[in-house]
């Protein structure tokens, strides 16, 4: 069996990578570890890149068609992974989750309408209904004895007529929150009796860690079934988020017709050649990638708890069920939010996503990604304790 490095050091300044290259222009500032946009720094598994080469040598990359291995391979997976039997026909090429998520925001309702998120939140959840002139209806997550829950019951009392679409984040981002079946039953049937539309953005949904399961929303009953539109990819599980690889599955024949014709009729539902390839060699042959990937996630994970618990005690880590971001509660160092991401970028010389991004309900928090070797989270852990030992204001 293949043992995978993810201790090896990789430099992607200069390879146009968000992560460093856009630093200046984000954080203003370059010399700062970049632990912030959700991809890892690790190596593309070597299955994937193989399949690329391989196809490349063809030398003639025309016009392409998702053959029936690209499909069988999805569905494959799913039913593998997560107990969940997809037919081929459910299934559509998108060219990446949130322009998913804006297509049928712009399909299925009109402006004026309303879009449910439940912050904190993903931020294009806030950006894409807002920027396409709809109106958002906030249904904030609950905070109980150190978890995060949905509240339900507030849900109830703020739906009306003119909300028509909910977007769920299952597992949940910035939380790492993989949502029970009771949980996303009850949601499915708040849903299908007012005629809400269940966006369910599943791109984390591989990522379960510490024995947790993911559960697709949609398998969870037949309202969550007929009512609902689900968005997954390859990309954050396998790192492949440059290959742009989304896939929606619709299994309400009424709903797809709808929003595949939307997809045909501007081309959208057609992929690029490297996308089929890549999908396929990823769901085909990268189990035991994952397997030891996600090992590695949750030493990390523990690392930063462990750290934080004895050098750090003011940051609390919220250990995430799934995915490679950690949730800091920042609170304990009682410093407004502005002065909250100054220590992080000017003391410490870190690049994290601010709190606030994803909501009023992030100030007081900061996002964390350790997908990335421990020696740079040890650096980067030790940066950030010597910034809170000198700062001034803590």
């Amino acid at each position: 069996m293949k043992q995978y490095n993810f201790d090896e050091l990789i430099d992607r300044k200069g390879s146009g990578a968000l992560k460093t290259d856009a630093l200046q222009e984000r954080f203003g500032k370059e010399d700062l570890i970049p632990m912030w946009v959700a991809d890892m720094d690790f190596r593309t598994g070597d299955f994937i890149v193989d399949a690329l080469k391989k196809r490349c040598e063809h030398e003639v990359f025309g016009y392409t068609i998702p053959s029936e291995g690209y499909l069988s391979s999805i569905t494959s997976w799913l039913d593998h992974h997560h107990a969940w039997k997809v037919d081929n026909e459910w299934l559509s090429f998108i060219p990446g989750i949130v322009k998913g998520i804006a297509f049928t925001i712009i399909n299925f309702t009109k402006p004026g309408d309303k879009i449910i998120i439940q912050p904190p939140v993903y931020h294009p959840f806030h950006h894409v209904p807002t920027m396409h002139h709809r109106e958002l209806v906030m249904n904030p997550l609950k905070l109980e004895n150190g978890a995060y829950i949905m509240d339900l019951e507030h849900l109830e009392t703020i739906v009306d007529s003119n909300c028509k679409i909910l977007i769920l984040c299952n597992p949940h981002n910035p939380i790492g929150v993989t949502w029970d079946k009771a949980c996303l039953k009850r949601l499915a049937e708040i849903c299908y009796k007012h005629n809400i539309l269940v966006i369910s953005d599943e791109i984390h949904s591989d990522m379960a860690l510490f024995g947790n399961k993911h559960i697709p929303f949609a398998s969870v009953s037949e309202q969550a079934r007929e009512n609902s539109i689900t968005f997954m990819a390859p990309s954050k599980t396998f790192n492949i988020a440059g290959i742009v690889s989304s896939f929606a599955i619709v299994p309400n024949e009424k709903i797809r017709e709808s929003f595949f014709s939307f997809l045909v009729a501007s081309e959208l539902n057609q992929a690029h050649l490297f996308a089929y390839v890549a999908t396929q060699a990823a769901y085909e042959n990268g189990a035991e990638w994952l397997k030891q990937m996600l090992a590695y996630v949750e030493g990390n994970i523990l690392f930063v708890d462990n750290f934080l618990k004895k050098e750090l005690p003011q940051i609390k880590a919220h250990i995430p069920q799934a995915s490679f971001l950690i949730w800091l509660d920042c609170n304990g160092l009682n410093l407004n939010q502005e002065a909250l991401v100054s220590l992080f970028i000017n003391d410490a010389g870190l690049a994290l996503n601010n709190g606030a991004m994803f909501g009023s309900e992030g100030s007081g928090y900061m996002r964390l990604n350790i997908a990335c070797p421990k020696s740079v989270l040890e650096e980067a852990l030790d940066k950030l304790k010597k910034a809170v030992l000198l700062s001034p204001l803590i």
